[in-house]
């Protein structure tokens, strides 16, 4: 580590350069998510230039979060080789690259080959950022604060991405919301030489690329499958798909229990607290994703709001988010982590009912009401279970245990985009009768009908749009169901089994659920290294 502590004192705080350094490493951490929702509202748009099939349009919108989510962790041991500083440069300079690929696509095979390298470029900022934070900031109170901006950039990113996608698509085409990739990561290669320390462990480990070539082999698959299957059409193919990729990840499972150095630290799943943690997060990941994705496109398909309109009617609810995030800490301090956890996964649980409930016509009201109650809802665990996931592992372990709640946030919004989208692909194919003469396409998505109602007599394309939009509001509402029943298992999850998660809360003086000083709490100083460890190694 680059910072110092005085012996026998505390360790210094930063100055104005460490915070002006902390501005840098959050613009690639805001990019990142934001990059991860900012296509919603350019569907109809991108769908109209490009003609996707509805499994190239999943595709497009979610290979970006799974390669991110699949070389995260090989990147993070990477930059231990190499450098944080140098990684985090050649990153940005490959990911402003395949942004500007992205961006001028001609076809849908391209911008999906675009959005991958975006992915794997991506991939190498995400642990880079938490590493360097903790270099810089070695006073814990300065740290907290730190690291609670880095997570609501990474929120906020998320959430702000279809109001940014709104305001650009209102002036540009649809690339224009990839272009802004470009500015941030020269602006990021120039300030990071003056503003930034350098890191590099003087005995990393060694990579395991088998590992990683296996985790792809098996998480590709069962999404191609899923995608596929939910596309209609013959079924034997996708079933083939996800049986590999499950008999693909029983191999890697296996080979990670027996390496000494694994990928993943599968062992780690014997702690009580670590599964829970990661399953309440990944649940929440899940349902922000394909949750998003899917309004998004209903305000603008179904409400019939331009793009500017309908990312300005997203503004509150990631507003919200943010603030929740913010204030998760304070809050879990004042009623205890688990009750904010579980709370919040109730909360959200009604937004989602209201989803259940939106009609077809004049559902805006009832959109924005269910988006703003499941982002409040879901703003605190975003907070909180990182920290309990490390708190879960012991000391040697904490960098693996780090890495493990990136990857799950990461693959879970992906995820969410490939399972939440398909099965609402699934209820439109199933409710959409497409007019005799009349595209099939219009029958793959309702950015397609749209495109194609477009060029259509005026009775017969609202004879298509309407069955079309009563269709997509049905799968919108079927995914609403499904995350509603999600957040109420897994927030009754979060609520008996995460009350006495370790912590660094409990270590130094107890929050309300978990034990104090006195009741077998590690000491402050191994729970601080603990922490420390986290976030250099993940």
């Amino acid at each position: 580590m680059n910072g110092k502590t005085r012996t026998g004192g505390a360790p210094p705080r930063a100055d104005g350069r460490t915070w002006l350094g902390l501005a840098v490493l959050a613009l690639p951490t805001l990019l990142l998510s934001l990059d991860m929702s900012v296509l919603y509202l350019a569907l109809p748009h991108l769908a109209a230039d490009l003609e996707p099939s509805g499994p190239q349009l999943l595709w497009i919108m979610d290979v970006y979060g799974f390669m991110i989510a699949g070389f995260l962790v090989t990147m993070g041991t990477l930059g231990d080789r190499v450098g944080r500083r140098r990684l985090l440069m050649i990153g940005a300079a490959v990911f402003g690259l395949a942004s500007a690929a992205a961006a001028f696509s001609p076809t849908a095979e391209a911008l999906i080959a675009a959005r991958a390298l975006m992915g794997v470029a991506g991939a190498t900022l995400m642990p880079s950022t938490l590493a360097l934070i903790s270099n810089m900031f070695t006073h814990p109170g300065q740290r907290a604060v730190a690291i609670s901006v880095w997570t609501s950039c990474f929120m906020g990113g998320t959430a702000f991405g279809p109001v940014v996608g709104g305001l650009f698509l209102q002036w540009f085409w649809w690339g224009s919301v990839l272009l802004l990739g470009v500015p941030v990561m020269v602006l990021l290669l120039v300030c990071a030489p003056l503003l930034l320390p350098e890191f590099r462990d003087p005995e990393p480990g060694r990579p395991d690329l088998f590992g990683v070539a296996l985790s792809l082999a098996a998480i590709l698959p069962v999404v191609y499958g899923l995608k596929t299957a939910a596309g209609g059409g013959p079924v034997l193919a996708p079933l083939a798909a996800v049986a590999v990729g499950l008999a693909v990840g029983a191999v890697f499972v296996r080979r990670q229990l027996r390496l000494t150095e694994p990928l993943l630290d599968l062992r780690l799943f014997r702690r009580p607290a670590f599964a829970p943690s990661l399953g309440v997060m990944m649940v929440g990941a899940v349902a922000m994703g394909g949750t998003f994705l899917l309004l998004s496109q209903y305000l603008q398909l179904v409400a019939g709001h331009s793009p500017l309109v309908a990312g300005l009617w997203q503004v509150p609810p990631a507003l919200a988010m943010v603030a929740a995030t913010l204030v998760a800490a304070p809050l879990a301090a004042r009623i205890g982590r688990a009750n904010v956890i579980g709370g919040g996964m109730f909360v959200s649980a009604a937004g989602f009912v209201l989803l259940f409930l939106v009609p077809a016509e004049q559902g805006t009201p009832l959109v924005v009401t269910g988006l703003l109650l499941a982002s409040i809802g879901l703003g605190p665990g975003a907070a909180l279970l990182t920290d309990i996931v490390v708190g879960a592992a012991p000391r040697e372990r904490a960098g693996a245990a780090a890495a493990m709640s990136e990857t799950s946030g990461e693959f879970g919004i992906a995820m969410g985009v490939a399972l939440l989208g398909s099965l609402a692909a699934a209820v439109y194919r199933t409710g959409t009768a497409v007019p005799e003469g009349v595209p099939d396409q219009a029958g793959e998505t309702l950015a397609g009908a749209v495109a194609v109602a477009a060029e259509l007599p005026a009775d017969l394309a609202a004879q298509l749009l309407g069955p079309a939009r009563e269709a997509f509001t049905l799968g919108l509402n079927a995914a609403g169901a499904v995350g509603a029943a999600a957040m109420v298992v897994f927030g009754t999850v979060a609520l008996v089994l995460l009350r006495s998660a370790p912590s660094a809360e409990d270590a130094v003086g107890g929050n309300g659920d978990g034990p104090g000083p006195g009741a077998g709490a590690p000491p402050a100083d191994d729970v601080s290294a603990r922490v420390r460890a986290a976030a250099d190694e993940s």
